[in-house]
């Protein structure tokens, strides 16, 4: 049921990948009866319905690994963290309309995922507040890449060690938390875990 203590009209939850911000987004759903948009699906519907040649923001690592000997798994992790970055920032304009959108709806919402950049969503706040709304953000942050590296484990096991993956994740969680405090965006660590959803209430409040 929705709550008439919830602190926001959208909630933007960012992070690197494997740092848990899907379950955490689910709970405080679950708590104010908001609606949750995966941006993962957004950047995914993006790139379905454009071509690099016409959003080559979109489309960075595709037009990387198109290079001969360029999969990701044979890039350096400078090339993917760069790489990884852009995208984000190329999403930017997506993000902004997204929120746009949640807010002609009288029903709270949370929108996670990795491509939120503090940037942005600095911007959603400041024209959120405009138009007397609320849109806050928090950024989740892991700096252990054996930690991240567990929790893919645990996440996604057929997949094997993902330790290259993890490492990279770790230098993208450092780069937005660097930018969230620039934009005096609040950055919470995740763990311990098992008190996530109650410190994220927390901060929020």
């Amino acid at each position: 049921m929705h709550t008439d203590d919830t602190p926001w009209d959208v909630l933007l939850i960012g992070g690197a990948s494997g740092l848990g911000k899907s379950r955490a987004a689910a709970l405080l759903a679950a708590r104010h009866g908001a609606f949750t948009v995966e941006f993962d699906d957004v950047v995914a519907a993006l790139q379905a319905a454009t071509t690099a040649a016409t959003h080559p923001g979109l489309h960075l690592f595709a037009a990387a690994q198109g290079a001969p000997g360029a999969a990701e798994e044979t890039m350096s992790a400078d090339r993917v963290l760069a790489l990884q970055i852009a995208t984000a920032r190329a999403l930017d304009d997506a993000l902004l309309g997204v929120v746009r959108n949640r807010l002609t709806v009288d029903v709270p919402a949370i929108v996670e995922g990795d491509y939120l950049t503090p940037a942005a969503a600095a911007r959603a706040g400041a024209e959120a507040a405009a138009r007397g709304r609320r849109v806050r953000a928090l950024f989740l942050h892991e700096d252990d890449p054996a930690r991240i590296a567990a929790n893919y484990a645990d996440r996604e096991p057929g997949l094997g060690p993902q330790h290259e993956r993890a490492a990279v994740s770790a230098r993208y969680s450092h780069w937005l938390a660097t930018q969230a405090a620039a934009h005096a965006l609040p950055v919470l660590a995740c763990r311990p875990y098992a008190t996530l959803p109650e410190r994220l209430a927390a901060a929020l409040t």
